[in-house]
């Protein structure tokens, strides 16, 4: 009978696409293409005091805009917006909360305000969470992942896993998506 590596499966799937997909196509960000606006009203990572909203977070020179609730429909949302939330909301907290990594919330990162920043800070915490995803055994992927995730918390901390490499995919396929755009002069 053969056993199927459940594991291996779910470190690969965000492995292959941060190394074939995902992080090749940031290569050349540049800050302009960074921070572009694609449509008026576009959420964004912005110098502090300067934001769009009035519940911008941050915990240096740079801020995240946000709203909560969030409006309906959501706001269009920048490179520098998107790579802000992946690089907090969905794998510095994370890594945060699970594997050691450094206190990594909304309210107090320090956002980048260059593209080489962001992206240093992007490798920073893939690789926190990375090494950390590949630390457990199969007791840790099966035990629940407890309070820190909220809504997550009865679940096991494979379904956490596997919730992340979804929202790294997601997020960063939205990221090319913008880049295709830009790359093709669809910008104001």
């Amino acid at each position: 009978m053969t056993t199927t590596d459940w594991h291996g499966l779910a470190l690969e799937q965000l492995s292959w696409h941060w190394e074939q997909q995902a992080r090749p196509r940031l290569d050349g960000l540049s800050d302009e293409e960074y921070l572009w606006e694609p449509v008026a009203g576009a959420w964004n990572i912005r110098p502090r005091g300067t934001g769009a909203t009035s519940q911008a977070a941050g915990g240096g020179d740079w801020e995240i805009d946000f709203a909560f609730p969030e409006p309906d429909p959501a706001p269009v949302t920048t490179i520098a917006w998107r790579l802000g939330h992946v690089i907090v909301g969905v794998l510095g907290a994370r890594a945060a909360s699970h594997f050691g990594f450094r206190e990594c919330d909304y309210f107090t990162w320090e956002y980048a305000g260059t593209a080489a920043g962001a992206l240093a800070q992007l490798d920073e915490t893939y690789g926190a969470w990375a090494a950390g995803v590949r630390g457990l055994d199969a007791a840790a992927l099966a035990r629940p992942v407890g309070e820190a995730e909220g809504s997550f918390a009865e679940h096991p901390m494979a379904e956490l896993v596997l919730h992340i490499n979804r929202e790294v995919i997601h997020h960063l396929a939205e990221v090319a998506l913008l880049r295709d755009l830009w790359a093709n002069g669809l910008r104001s």
